[in-house]
């Protein structure tokens, strides 16, 4: 069976511009590397102290419940930053370079998106495995789900700051953006610490957050609670999260190339 060619082209297209930004994370591995060290740090010197408090999280394990939330961490945050490459490349002239190619604008983001899912998966992978000696016990069908929502949430990030980046053209202008919206976002998705741990009127304001949502029912997958409410919705929240970034990421793409 043929597909069309429409199909074709931005399957062909999508393939040329992954090849091309994973070939680039190749060759300068440092930001991966980097990506992945705070997350790393945050198991080996803040999990340890979580361990007298296992009771209070609601679980025996106070990795089970703690590396959950460092993944969303690691995708929220990793698939952010993102488009501070984007900027360079348009400073560059990469982006006017690509415009002025018959290429589909969805696969100038799609490519780019899903070069940094496959970073992110690879991160939280890595990431799951260095916890599981210091003591993180959890069904491998929960890690793999967790993992795959994790993706989506990157992707959906991903293509929100690439999209925010061809809007503001500037790192001065982006860095801030950035910090002024994962700082709240941090304290009040109880990526940390469960926000059930708080006082009412704190949980009563996290509850308006979704990532706070998606903390969670990452958290129930690693308890294997797959046909939980809290896992089912985390899974919508994210996406709808991911659909309307996927749906900001092209309009801003397509608005740049008209």
């Amino acid at each position: 069976m043929t597909l069309p060619v429409a199909t074709n082209g931005i399957g062909r297209d999508t393939w040329t511009v992954f090849a091309r930004a994973m070939r680039l994370s190749l060759r300068n591995p440092a930001w991966v590397v980097i990506g992945l060290t705070q997350p790393v740090l945050y198991i080996l010197l803040f999990g340890p102290l979580l361990e007298p408090l296992s009771g209070q999280l609601g679980s025996g394990n106070a990795y089970q419940v703690f590396v959950p939330g460092i993944l969303v961490q690691l995708g929220i945050f990793g698939a952010l930053f993102v488009g501070f490459g984007l900027i360079a490349e348009w400073r560059a002239g990469v982006v006017e370079s690509q415009r002025v190619t018959p290429a589909s604008r969805t696969a100038l983001l799609l490519g780019r998106v899903l070069r940094d899912v496959v970073v992110l998966l690879v991160q939280g992978t890595v990431l799951v495995l260095v916890s599981l000696p210091l003591g993180l016990r959890a069904p491998v069908l929960g890690v793999v789900l967790a993992l795959a929502l994790v993706a989506l949430l990157g992707a959906a990030f991903s293509a929100v700051s690439y999209a925010l980046a061809l809007t503001l053209k500037s790192e001065d202008a982006f860095a801030p953006l950035l910090n002024a919206v994962v700082l709240p976002v941090l304290l009040l998705s109880g990526i940390l610490l469960p926000m059930s741990l708080a006082p009412g009127w704190l949980q009563a304001v996290s509850d308006v957050n979704p990532l706070k949502h998606v903390v969670d029912g990452v958290r129930s997958l690693f308890d294997g609670s797959y046909t939980s409410a809290t896992a089912w919705w985390g899974l919508g929240l994210t996406l709808a999260m991911a659909a309307l970034g996927w749906w900001f990421g092209v309009r801003r793409f397509r608005r740049e190339s008209s």
